[in-house]
């Protein structure tokens, strides 16, 4: 899960009240224009809101979204103010001005257009960022089924959630960290836990970050790639399998652009619209045509035209700047990879998934897919026990299948079993 310049991540939820039960079909309305109410101006960005990382309109501006959930509601993380699962989106409170979504291991860290920053869900370690420890146990000792802000600060840009921890960006250039730190995750030089926010030493030239399972990347705006926390399967990119608890440059290069973080493998795309994989690759996860874990990065093909990937446990989806979709890794009986097909073998080297240009951003979570094309319409396949696709049901889909009927889908975000989206307001 991560954040990068070219999108953000994804969650889920729905309750009577607070919330506001919308199952996103026929009887769903929607409009496929920004308006005068959804979009403001630049201007607003020197009072402190936050520039959407993408919008489909081609121009800088501050979009109103409201926030859905569903899948799993387990924890609360849904912030449904339950623990229900929901199988088709439900919104999150009435709020409408929502920028930056992530959905991480039972929690999940959201930004919005003033800068504020929110979590929800298990407080595992201090995953929340409250300043409550939580518990590491299996009780819900300080779990919020509601987002609750951390802090006070309205200066936050980009926040990506992981397996009990969180990293976020600010506007001034600085990272900062918090909640398990068992590998040296947080970035500090050491392995203590941290139930709030923690800036990673002193710098404040970072502008992009991802996380993993136990690990987290970055770019600075000078272009190099850093890289920190466990390391078992070489997914650091530092040619081995040393755990790190400080940030270290990965190579010497200076233009990398964009990073994207799955549980144990790593993607990044350069300026020049190269894709480089590396860490564990046991179903062809990487994209390389081998099965060979790579303990550094490794071009995938010789392409300069890949804009957007999103890496999982065992597949990857990107997207090349043409708008094609393209899938490799696992093929299991879930059909993640949206080829109509389950077994057959694993892809190795990326294969397009069906023959349209209109494919914008995706997200992946452990066998299944979402998807959002140009015209804001949001698309699901593969696995879906806990409801996770969206589609108002449990049935698992090998191909892309529209969820509802709107047009307005901005970002999307996969977790542990559920997912999130906004929409534009």
């Amino acid at each position: 899960m991560a954040l990068n310049a070219s999108g953000a991540i994804s969650l889920a939820g729905s309750t009577a009240g607070e919330s506001i039960a919308l199952e996103l079909g026929e009887s769903a309305t929607a409009t496929t224009t920004l308006n005068d109410s959804a979009v403001r101006t630049l201007a607003d960005v020197a009072a402190g809101a936050i520039v959407m990382p993408t919008d489909f309109y081609g121009k800088a501006t501050i979009v109103d979204a409201k926030q859905f959930a569903w899948g799993s509601g387990g924890q609360g993380k849904l912030g449904l103010g339950d623990s229900t699962a929901r199988s088709s989106p439900v919104q999150i409170g009435s709020l409408t001005d929502w920028a930056v979504i992530s959905a991480g291991r039972d929690f999940s860290t959201f930004v919005k257009n003033d800068g504020t920053l929110w979590s929800v869900g298990y407080n595992y370690w201090g995953a929340l960022g409250q300043g409550d420890a939580g518990d590491s146990g299996e009780n819900l000792n300080g779990a919020k089924s509601s987002p609750a802000q951390i802090g006070s600060l309205t200066t936050w840009e980009k926040v990506a959630a992981g397996h009990h921890f969180a990293v976020a960006l600010k506007t001034d250039g600085t990272i900062w960290s918090w909640g398990r730190n068992v590998y040296g995750q947080l970035g500090h030089g050491d392995t203590s836990n941290l139930s709030s926010p923690v800036q990673v030493g002193g710098l404040t030239t970072w502008k992009e970050i991802a996380v993993g399972q136990y690990y987290t990347l970055a770019v600075k705006t000078d272009g190099t790639l850093w890289s920190w926390g466990r390391n078992n399967y070489g997914y650091l990119g530092h040619n081995n399998t040393t755990d790190l608890s400080s940030p270290v440059q990965v190579g010497s290069l200076t233009d990398w652009d964009t990073v994207e973080a799955g549980p144990e493998s790593s993607m990044a795309i350069k300026t020049n619209g190269t894709l480089w994989a590396w860490g564990v690759n046991g179903a062809g996860n990487l994209g390389d045509g081998s099965t060979t874990q790579r303990n550094s990065p490794v071009q995938i093909g010789a392409l300069t035209t890949w804009d957007q990937v999103a890496p999982a446990s065992y597949h990857t989806l990107a997207v090349k700047t043409d708008g094609t979709l393209w899938a490799w890794g696992t093929h299991s009986p879930h059909g993640e990879l949206g080829t109509g097909a389950t077994y057959g073998g694993n892809r190795s080297s990326p294969v397009q998934v069906g023959a349209l240009t209109t494919w914008s951003k995706v997200a992946v979570a452990n066998h299944w897919s979402h998807a959002i094309k140009t015209d804001g319409t949001l698309w699901a396949w593969g696995k879906n026990d806990t409801g996770q696709l969206g589609l108002g049901s449990t049935t698992y889909y090998s191909s892309p299948v529209q969820v509802g009927s709107l047009t307005t889908w901005l970002n999307i975000s996969s977790g542990e079993e559920y997912t999130l989206g906004t929409i534009e307001a």
